[in-house]
C-alpha cells in the first residue's frame, strides 16, 4: 500500500488494517492502530510502523485509547514461511525471553547479526526490541487480570529486573506499571482475556470441528465452550474458550505465570484469529458465503497432532478418539518420553502403526520440530523419512501442527466425498489441479471441503 492508501485507512478507521500498520503521531507523540477512534491527525504528523516495536523505539507512546499493542497480529507471519516469519511466530511464541536472541537464533540456524539485520530491515526492530514490547503487553494484562505484585509480575513476564520493567513501561505506555492497576481477579484464580480477531469469523463451525475430534478424558465441548489441557515450557496449564460478542472469551489456569505469553500465543493460532478474511474469502469465492470468516483449526502441540495423524490413519473420527484416549497419562496427552514408556497393549492399534507413533517420538527427542517455527519443506521431508508416514499424514501435520496455510489433501476420502457435494471433480488428480486456483489458501479450501461432507459420510 501506499502512503495515500495508508492514509485512507486511517480517515475511514478501517479495522481490516489493524496489525497490518500502526500510526505514531508527532503532535502527540503516541502511536495507535488505524482504526483509533480519536480524531484523525493531519497527513503531515503521521509516521507509519510495520511493528509495534518500532513505533516504541521511535518514541512514540501507546494510546490507552484504542490499545495498538493488543490488536490481532499481521496475517502475512501465518501464510510466509520464510525466516523473519518464522522468527515472529518463536517470539510471539516467548522463545527470546526463555533463551534470549542465540536461542532463536540457534532454532533458526542463522547468526545473531544477520538475523536482527532481517528483523530491522522489514519491521523496524529487532528481536530483543520485538520481545520487549511483548513483554510489556504480558505485563500490562498481568497487571490488570490479577493481584500479583508489581516485582512478581516483572520477572514473570521475562524481564530482567523491577528497574528495566519500570523503565519499558515508561517508554511503551508513558507511565508507570501501577497506573495501570486494575481490580477485577477471577474468583476461581484463573486468569480471562479478551483474545480479538478480524471479522468475520465462522466460530461455530470452528468449535465444531475441535469439539468432534476432543478426546474423551482430556478435552471437552459443552455449550459452546471448548476446554482442554496445555504442554507448556514451564508445566502445564488449563483453557476455556468460549465464542463471545466480538472477541474469543479465554479462562487460563496455569501452574507457572511465566507460560501466559506461549499460552495466549498459542489459543490464537489454535483458532486462527490472525488470519485475513477478505483474502481468503477472494481466493475461494467459488466456494460462496461458506468461505465468509473460514478459519484454520491449528494445534496447541505440534507432537499431539503428529500422533492424531498417525491415528487417523484410515479410521473414522470417532474410532481415533477412542483409541487416543488409551494414550493418555493422567488426563495429558503424553509427552515423547512418556509415549515411549508406554506398554504395547495401551495403544491398541496395528503393530506397525504403534512403531511409527514410537519412531515420531525418537524423531522429536532427537531434535523434530513441530511449531509455527518449523521450517515447511525440510519439517515435511523429516516426516516422510519416518516409517509409516505418507503423504496423507505428513501433510496433515503441516496443516494443522504448522498452520502452513497451503495444504491440499487430494487422495483424502473426505475430500472426495466434500467435492462430489459441492459439483468439484472427485479424481484427485483433477481436483488437485482444480485446487492450484486457490493458493495459497488451499488448507481453507480443505477445510470447507470437510464443512461440505453430507452427514451420510461423516
Amino acid at each position: 500500500m501506499g502512503d495515500v492508501d495508508l492514509y485512507s485507512a486511517i480517515s475511514s478507521r478501517d479495522r481490516r488494517f489493524d496489525g497490518r500498520f500502526w500510526i505514531g503521531v508527532t503532535t502527540t507523540g503516541i502511536y495507535c492502530r488505524p482504526s483509533c477512534p480519536a480524531r484523525t491527525p493531519k497527513r503531515e504528523n503521521v509516521r507509519y510502523f510495520p511493528s509495534v516495536a518500532a513505533a516504541s523505539k521511535a518514541g512514540f507512546r501507546a494510546c490507552r485509547r484504542c490499545a495498538p499493542d493488543a490488536v490481532p497480529g499481521s496475517p502475512q507471519w501465518d501464510i510466509r514461511a520464510d525466516i523473519t516469519a518464522r522468527a515472529v511466530r518463536l517470539i510471539n511464541d516467548g522463545v527470546v525471553d526463555r533463551g534470549g536472541v542465540p536461542a532463536l537464533a540457534a532454532r533458526l540456524g542463522y547468526t545473531e547479526r544477520h538475523l536482527n539485520r532481517l528483523l530491522t530491515d522489514e519491521l523496524g526492530a529487532g528481536p530483543l526490541a520485538l520481545a520487549r514490547t511483548q513483554r510489556a503487553q504480558t505485563a500490562k494484562t498481568l497487571i490488570s487480570k490479577t493481584d500479583m505484585g508489581l516485582a512478581e509480575i516483572a520477572f514473570a513476564s521475562g524481564f530482567g529486573s523491577v528497574r528495566q520493567f519500570n523503565e519499558t513501561f515508561r517508554d511503551v505506555y508513558g507511565c508507570p506499571p501501577s497506573m495501570l492497576r486494575r481490580h477485577p481477579i477471577a474468583a476461581d484464580g484463573g486468569i480471562s482475556l479478551r483474545l480479538s480477531y478480524r471479522q468475520p469469523i465462522a466460530v461455530e463451525p470452528l468449535f465444531d470441528f475441535l469439539g468432534a475430534r476432543t478426546i474423551p478424558g482430556m478435552e471437552s465441548y459443552v455449550d459452546g465452550a471448548y476446554s482442554r489441557p496445555l504442554h507448556l515450557p514451564h508445566g502445564r496449564a488449563r483453557v476455556t474458550l468460549t465464542p463471545a460478542d466480538g472477541h474469543i472469551a479465554a479462562s487460563l489456569h496455569l501452574s507457572d505465570i511465566r507460560d501466559l505469553t506461549p499460552a495466549v500465543a498459542r489459543c490464537r493460532r489454535l483458532l486462527d484469529l490472525d488470519a485475513d478474511p477478505g483474502a481468503i474469502e477472494s481466493a475461494l469465492s467459488e466456494f460462496g458465503d461458506a468461505a465468509r470468516g473460514v478459519r484454520l483449526p491449528r494445534a496447541v502441540d505440534g507432537f499431539e497432532m503428529g500422533v492424531r495423524a498417525i491415528v487417523g490413519q484410515q479410521i473414522s473420527v470417532a474410532g481415533a478418539r477412542t483409541v487416543l484416549s488409551r494414550l493418555l497419562v493422567n488426563g495429558a496427552f503424553p509427552t515423547p518420553e512418556e509415549l515411549l514408556e508406554l506398554p504395547d497393549e495401551a495403544f491398541a492399534m496395528p503393530g506397525r502403526r504403534r512403531e511409527t507413533l514410537r519412531a515420531l517420538a525418537r524423531a522429536m527427542l532427537d531434535g523434530l520440530t513441530l511449531d509455527s517455527g518449523s521450517d515447511r519443506a525440510t519439517t515435511r521431508a523429516e516426516l516422510l523419512a519416518l516409517p509409516g508416514i505418507g503423504e496423507w499424514t505428513a501433510d496433515y501435520i503441516l496443516l494443522r501442527a504448522l498452520g502452513d496455510p497451503d495444504v491440499f489433501l487430494p487422495t483424502d476420502l473426505g475430500s472426495k466425498h466434500g467435492a462430489a457435494a459441492l459439483g468439484l471433480p472427485t479424481d484427485p488428480s483433477e481436483l488437485a489441479r482444480h485446487a492450484e486456483r486457490w493458493r495459497p489458501w488451499r488448507s481453507y479450501a480443505q477445510i470447507l471441503l470437510w464443512r461440505a461432507i453430507p452427514n451420510d459420510h461423516n
